[in-house]
């Protein structure tokens, strides 16, 4: 007989009754009955309940004593519970094992949380004890199923000719929009290499060498804060880029694998393809954002037009001034209290509004509100037709500069379809949003700037941006870029590359690159330009939140391993942290005159 196990802790049935077999795991839950003890052991694959009887007082007696999560081999013969004791939960519920002996492998100290229940713990205890973390029973089922969908990935890409490759940890910093981690050269004093932020030249440049179908399960590096959709440090991609395809080649690779991973692995209903395609200016003016959850029904539209022509001022001037006023449907709100208006209202405000003008609709027909008297019976029909009201329904109004209007709105949008009940959590609504601007005015220096990806291509090419002469025109400039969204997260943003050198060099002129910077920044893409690149695009879906979404939990650190806190830290291994003297010296660094007199008087 094995020295652990015979099987483990799922695996015994029926058909197991009147088996001697061997059995090694964690003690999950104790339970004394006097004459009988019932330990539940468990490990990897599930929960085996053993009984000691009265047989062996001396054998039941030491096993009393046994505490949590200390590991045990047991031997014992495999019998048939009561009926009444049948436990349908977990696999091994038709039967129990009367324990003949057993071996203590491993005691376990105090916990410091509970392993056997999903009690929650402080976030700073679960992450400081991971390892125990990882022992309870959703957060282990979640790393399996990670384990899962990336093996069911790697198989549907080499499945479709793709080609997997790993692409450098150590390169050079690169312009992806987050700050870089820098990691001193000790060969080379005073230079750094950084992690990748992504392996966007690095595929691209594949690409350049030949090679067709590329993918890569990919960590990324980004020294950004955390949120509760993205972890700070790190994280994985599917990294893909394809050769001699359109957008649509792109969309036609992603949409298939999304519906088979989000179908196989959860229950809910998933967008069958091809998904919806939503330009970026549709996206930002009916849900108010460039990452819509097409879930709720509720559409934002422009009425700019219809309180231009109206008698209520404090809008009309506004709006001389470049202003726009959004309206934010609601159907069905004249159930709700007056205080509820009020309260989204506040709501509005504290997101930034100037306040939150409304209008609602009787059952009969009758318009009330703060601003209705101020609009003639014309002017109310047209804002019924425009934003399909009926009777019954409200409707509400923000007034502001387009993109604050856009994020405002888009913010009421959403609590409204939670308000409401309007959003069904039974599925993953898919959609791509397109056409993004090429480029965005930066608000801090007033000067042009990459909107998504500097690498992209225009739409119209080098023409477009020769042809434009002032910044409206630049700002008005599409680029082939993509991202796709499910349930209101991104899961990835995509383009299909600029490939010609001379185009590349114009499109950074036009940021505020000279032609060296370029060469400096960028010598490996672009001297690959020049040797004859292919026309390719790609996309990168985020791991990390695709697991997220089809776990159905509201944070991605209960889908990762070994995650970091809000600040960066890992409390597991004690990282940051300070480096020995002798290490600075080999790497040529010197400490602040502030944080070395701080760190001595610790």
């Amino acid at each position: 007989m094995h020295k652990y196990r015979t099987h483990n802790c799922s695996e015994l049935n029926k058909l197991s009754v009147g088996q001697t077999v061997k059995l090694s795991g964690w003690v999950h839950r104790r339970r004394d009955h006097g004459n009988l003890l019932f330990i539940d052991i468990r490990d990897h694959y599930g929960i085996t309940q053993l009984v000691f009887t009265d047989q062996d007082l001396s054998l039941k007696d030491r096993a009393s004593y046994l505490r949590y999560e200390s590991v045990i081999t047991v031997e014992g013969k495999v019998v048939s519970r009561d009926q009444d004791n049948i436990n349908t939960t977990i696999n091994t519920g038709e039967i129990e094992i009367v324990v003949t002996s057993y071996i203590l492998e491993s005691e376990a100290d105090m916990l410091p949380l509970n392993v056997n229940s999903e009690q929650e713990a402080p976030e700073d205890i679960r992450l400081k004890y991971r390892f125990l973390d990882l022992r309870r029973e959703k957060l282990h089922t979640n790393i399996i199923l990670r384990s899962k969908i990336i093996a069911e990935i790697r198989k549907h890409m080499i499945s479709q000719k793709f080609t997997e490759f790993q692409t450098p940890i150590l390169t050079a910093s690169s312009p992806e929009g987050a700050r870089d981690f820098l990691v001193p050269s000790r060969m080379h004093p005073g230079k750094f290499y950084a992690l990748p932020q992504a392996p966007q030249q690095f595929k691209q440049m594949l690409m350049m060498s030949g090679f067709d179908r590329y993918f890569q399960i990919a960590p990324c590096f980004r020294d950004e804060d955390a949120r509760a959709d993205r972890s700070p440090g790190e994280f994985y991609q599917l990294d893909i880029e394809m050769s001699f395809v359109t957008q649509d080649d792109v969309f036609n690779t992603v949409e298939p694998l999304m519906f088979e991973i989000f179908s196989k692995f959860s229950n809910k209903k998933v967008s069958n393809p091809p998904f919806v395609r939503i330009p970026y200016t549709e996206s930002m003016l009916k849900y108010g954002n460039d990452k819509p959850d097409l879930r709720n029904p509720i559409e934002i539209i422009d009425v700019t037009d219809i309180f231009a022509a109206s008698t209520f001022t404090v809008f009309k001037d506004n709006i001389e001034k470049g202003f726009v006023v959004r309206a934010i449907p609601g159907p069905k709100l004249l159930s709700k209290s007056r205080k509820y208006f009020d309260d989204l209202t506040k709501f509005a405000i504290n997101e930034g509004a100037n306040g939150l003008g409304y209008i609602t609709f009787g059952y009969e027909g009758e318009v009330k509100g703060p601003i209705a008297k101020f609009l003639n019976e014309s002017q109310l029909q047209n804002l019924k037709t425009a934003a399909k009201l009926t009777n019954g329904d409200a409707i509400f109004f923000v007034c502001s500069k387009e993109l604050e209007a856009a994020k405002i709105a888009g913010k009421i949008r959403t609590k409204l379809g939670v308000d409401l009940e309007l959003i069904d959590y039974n599925r993953f609504e898919f959609c791509w949003i397109t056409d993004f601007p090429f480029y965005e005015l930066n608000e801090d220096t007033k000067k042009i700037d990459f909107n998504h990806n500097p690498f992209s291509m225009p739409q119209g090419g080098i023409e477009i941006l020769e042809k434009a002469q002032t910044q409206e025109e630049l700002l008005q400039i599409k680029a082939f870029q993509y991202d796709i969204v499910c349930n209101g997260i991104e899961l990835s943003s995509g383009a299909i590359r600029n490939h010609k050198p001379e185009l590349m060099y114009k499109a950074f002129e036009i940021a505020g690159y000279s032609k060296q910077e370029v060469d400096n920044r960028f010598g490996g893409m672009i001297r690959a330009f020049k040797y004859g690149a292919p026309p390719h695009g790609g996309i990168a879906p985020g791991i990390d939140r695709m697991v997220m979404l089809i776990a159905d939990t509201a944070n991605i650190r209960e889908i990762i391993a070994f995650p970091m806190n809000q600040q960066a830290e890992d409390l597991l291994m004690g990282a940051p942290n300070y480096a020995e003297e002798k290490q600075l010296r080999e790497l040529n660094i010197m400490l602040s005159p502030s944080l070395r007199n701080k760190l001595i008087k610790q």
